[in-house]
């Protein structure tokens, strides 16, 4: 669970190896930084507001507990930004490289797979309301999902805190990687975090694919049933041609939005986990792979390392389009009507409206 810190290839004999195979390419030193500073201004604006509304909204459901848990997560992983921007770009001093290995390269790592683990939860909340959108819920459920997010940070915590307690060397030169610092317990158990994030990944990708597979199931199922209902219902009073094409076109963008929570995960976190394999091959089994692969296998990572941060960005849209206290309390703090961008949500003057298992699963 590290960023590398390498700032170039040793000089002299290596000169021809570091103006081929340096990680101190364009794509590292600039481009990258300028976007993480564009994500850390947005994202710090857009957390900021959510920490603001969420702390108005009660936790009265599974889901706003989970989602104030993402939203720490993306606070969090939001402050990470501008270490890795001043480490990537050259212009961090030895000190705050090597705090980044110990302690900012951790958080980052530490906030991703709470996210992780609290979109899978999500998804089983999500496909829960959808297969069975009349069970309620008590005191007692709310309880038990606030000890299990506390349990889910206390075991991340103590599964990471080896890494930052075991990265204790001190760097022997100013071009090192976080690995450089580590002790030989320390890169044992950073083996370990990297094979138990592994777990934690996959065993979540395939809840959110199952999930998203009953989920998809049941819409279907329900729309058919709204069919056939419809095209039913034309005696007595049937509904105007243009009242059946506006609330069909509500349904559909509500139908779209319970899918937001499956598509900021395939977009943030599949695309690295499935490049981190390669990459980590790269670096244990050097001799199989030349400098410029290895170089490849950097770059993959870090573009996909960098789809990943886009996590704290893209959360608020699920907090908005998924959540309509959320909506509601960002509404009276913004001084807006109700029905505001309800031609987004598709729910009318943002009232639950639509199907009962839609109307059901809406932040509740």
């Amino acid at each position: 669970m590290e960023r590398s810190t390498t700032l170039s290839l040793l000089p002299g004999n290596h000169s021809h190896i570091n103006s081929t195979c340096s990680r101190d390419n364009v794509l590292k030193t600039v481009l990258f930084p300028v976007l993480y500073s564009l994500i850390f201004l947005l994202g710090l604006v857009l957390n900021a507001v959510a920490v603001r509304v969420f702390f108005r909204i009660p936790s009265r459901s599974h889901f706003i507990i989970y989602l104030k848990n993402i939203v720490v997560a993306d606070v969090i992983m939001t402050f990470t930004f501008p270490f890795k921007v001043l480490s990537d770009s050259n212009m961090a001093s030895t000190g705050l490289r090597v705090f980044v290995c110990r302690v900012s390269s951790v958080l980052f790592y530490l906030t991703m797979y709470v996210s992780i683990l609290f979109f899978g939860l999500i998804s089983i909340d999500r496909c829960r309301k959808t297969l069975k959108p009349f069970r309620g819920t008590n005191a007692a459920r709310l309880a038990r999902r606030k000890f299990l997010s506390g349990a889910i940070w206390t075991f991340l915590l103590i599964l990471c805190l080896p890494n930052v307690i075991l990265t204790s060397k001190t760097p022997t030169s100013k071009y090192f990687k976080c690995s450089n610092l580590k002790t030989e317990a320390g890169l044992y158990w950073h083996e370990v975090v990297n094979h138990v994030c592994q777990v934690i990944f996959w065993g979540n990708l395939v809840t959110v694919i199952v999930c998203y597979t009953l989920i998809t199931k049941e819409l279907y199922r329900s729309y058919a049933r709204t069919k056939s209902h419809t095209g039913g219902a034309t005696i007595c009073r049937a509904p105007s041609r243009a009242t059946v094409q506006k609330s069909n076109q509500g349904k559909r963008k509500m139908n779209a939005n319970v899918f937001l929570v499956l598509a900021v995960f395939f977009v943030c976190f599949v695309p690295f986990h499935f490049a981190r394999v390669p990459y980590t091959m790269s670096q244990t089994r050097g001799v199989l792979f030349d400098c410029k692969l290895k170089l490849f296998f950097f770059q993959l990572k870090e573009s996909t390392l960098f789809l990943s941060s886009l996590n704290s960005v893209l959360d608020p849209l699920i907090y908005f389009f998924l959540c309509k206290s959320f909506r509601t309390t960002l509404f009276k703090t913004l001084q807006l009507p109700s029905g505001t961008c309800s031609w987004l949500t598709g729910r009318g003057s943002d009232s639950d409206s639509g199907s009962t298992h839609l109307r059901n699963s809406v932040c509740t």
